[in-house]
């Protein structure tokens, strides 16, 4: 016999610590690929998750002049 509970729970926890240790680092990469929305007259990024608001918020403060679908034209509906 042998191998309780604690010992169970103790091989997962060594188990689980190998896996955050590889995945442990700089999100400087992830945070890239996630800048997926981007201004056409600038070409400025923004991350995935910006709002309407944000991209409104944007092409009123740096393009006056320009339609807000030529900055971002995924806005259209």
């Amino acid at each position: 016999m042998g191998g309780g509970n604690g010992q169970k729970a103790k091989m997962a926890r060594e188990k689980n610590l190998e896996k955050t240790k590889a995945a442990k680092g700089s999100q400087l990469e992830s945070n890239k690929k996630a800048m997926s929305i981007q201004c056409r007259v600038c070409m400025q990024t923004f991350i995935c998750t910006t709002s309407e608001v944000k991209c409104r918020e944007h092409a009123e403060a740096k393009h006056p002049k320009a339609d807000i679908y030529a900055c971002f034209p995924h806005l259209k509906k």
